[in-house]
């Protein structure tokens, strides 16, 4: 096939999968279901009749895919919301993980006769939940910030210690020593956060002080920080996983210049590595393998959903003062997705007996129980009796460098329900070294006078130096969601 045939047909998929985007939204639905179709639609059983079973390059593709989506995921993920759930998520990712594949392993020996080695590589790679579901789905919901960061963290964090398991089980046939997988664990996901951590901080204080030519080079530097972290870290044989995620976050979160642009870039980016990975994994499924395993997959995926999940959540989280609601909520709210699907090519390349019939498997446990799960989240939210707690929006803050003056220009949004609105300029009481300059409202611009009025829907410059930039940043923040009497209520911003 000629190089113009696979451009219009990459086109013509890219496409496909954007309009299938808005239809699974209405629906409720993870967009994988879609690209997954998509990917069956043109694979060996569909009318194009395209052949794909290189489980090699799927793996290769699918780890790649994955690194983008979580660097994704961190750059979008809000710290000052996920910040009191992360050590309920990182026992939920640990201590959870390990329960669930105990309970999952068993119950695979015991009701569908998989020897040991198959059952707790089928338990490992449906333990984790998949980043990208998640934040497709439960971003829409309204849901209290403490739950939505609990399971927004641990879709971060769960791939890491998984990855060490189903890499030891798919390259050992002997039963593994647990004191030195253990070990082995401990050791790969602290020098993996460490690197992440390590890699971000520095990355961050170097785009604060250099001034790129171009805005659309800010973007690529944090992507490209966040990739860099996983290369590092599996070189110290540590979690990539875990140091990509913590990287991302790490810069999605600093006070960098064109961080919405950023975001927006990174959400991009995150979009197509999820279009050209469900669709691969589309197209290395075999729908004649299928049907012979929807008796197990089903078995199984029930056992997941109302023992292994239900177990783990419930005591991985004791002592973190989760209500019920929120518990049963997280209980139902573990989605899987590209995860599971691309651990389970691990087996397929190492050549582990069964491992056909286990990427079967999870592919339809993928597939049912999404299908099963995601439309039912909002009925479940509100069976729970859950409610968003989050009060005003966040201002939408984007600053660029005048390297020159040491100072930057800081635009802001005004959002319908911020509290600035009604606030007149002088009341902000800005520090010495920053200035409102210009307001941008219906379209027109004037320079405000001190006794002008805000109204939701302007657009602020504001010129701060950098001394100040930070203290201005969380002035403004306080105002619009506490009022003009934001310093007397004891808020100075975060």
């Amino acid at each position: 096939m000629h190089l113009d045939i696979w451009l219009l047909l990459g086109a013509v998929l890219v496409l496909s999968a954007i309009v299938a985007v808005r239809l699974s939204h209405q629906a409720g639905l993870p967009t994988l279901l879609a690209y997954m179709g998509l990917g069956l639609l043109i694979g060996e059983s569909g009318p194009l009749h395209i052949n794909f079973d290189n489980a090699e390059l799927a793996e290769t593709l699918g780890l790649a895919a994955l690194v983008l989506i979580l660097a994704e995921g961190g750059v979008t993920t809000n710290w000052r919301q996920v910040r009191p759930s992360v050590p309920a998520a990182l026992s939920v990712s640990t201590i959870g993980t390990l329960i669930s594949i105990l309970v999952v392993a068993l119950a695979a020996m015991w009701l569908i006769d998989l020897d040991w080695r198959p059952a707790f590589l089928l338990a490992a790679v449906l333990a984790p939940t998949d980043a990208a579901a998640v934040f497709s789905v439960l971003r829409r919901l309204p849901l209290p910030a403490r739950l939505s960061g609990l399971l927004e963290a641990e879709s971060g964090f769960n791939d890491a210690p998984v990855v060490i398991i189903v890499v030891t089980l798919s390259a050992h046939a002997s039963v593994p020593n647990p004191a030195e997988l253990l070990a082995v664990m401990v050791y790969e996901l602290i020098a993996g956060g460490v690197v992440g951590l390590i890699i971000g901080w520095l990355g961050a204080q170097a785009l604060r002080r250099i001034a790129l030519p171009a805005s659309g080079l800010y973007p690529i530097a944090v992507l490209s920080l966040s990739v860099g972290s996983y290369g590092a870290a599996t070189l110290l044989h540590s979690s990539g996983f875990l140091a990509v995620y913590v990287s991302a976050l790490v810069l999605g979160n600093a006070r960098l210049p064109h961080r919405p642009a950023t975001r927006g870039f990174a959400e991009g980016i995150g979009w197509l590595a999820q279009i050209g990975l469900f669709v691969m994994l589309g197209l290395l499924a075999s729908p004649g393998d299928l049907p012979g395993q929807i008796a197990p997959a089903l078995v199984i995926g029930f056992v997941l959903l109302l023992i292994a999940r239900p177990v783990s959540v419930f005591l991985s989280t004791i002592g973190f003062r989760l209500s019920w609601g929120e518990k049963v909520f997280a209980s139902w709210a573990g989605l899987r997705g590209a995860v599971p699907i691309v651990l389970a090519t691990i087996p397929m390349v190492q050549d582990v007996p069964d491992a056909d019939r286990l990427f079967s498997i999870v592919f339809t446990i993928v597939v049912v129980f999404t299908l099963l799960q995601g439309p039912t989240l909002p009925l479940v939210a509100r069976w729970c009796r859950l409610k968003s707690d989050e009060q005003t929006r966040e201002l939408d803050v984007e600053a660029a460098p005048l390297e020159e003056l040491h100072a930057d220009l800081l635009e802001v949004r005004i959002p319908p329900d911020s509290r600035l609105g009604g606030v007149e300029i002088f009341e902000l009481r800005l520090p010495a070294g920053a200035s409102v300059t210009l307001v941008v409202r219906n379209g027109s611009s004037f320079v405000p006078e001190p006794t002008t009025r805000l109204e939701a829907g302007d657009t602020l410059l504001v010129v701060t130096t950098d001394t100040v930039r930070d203290t201005t940043e969380r002035r403004l923040r306080a105002v619009s969601r506490q009022g003009r009497l934001a310093g007397w209520f004891g808020e100075t911003g975060v």
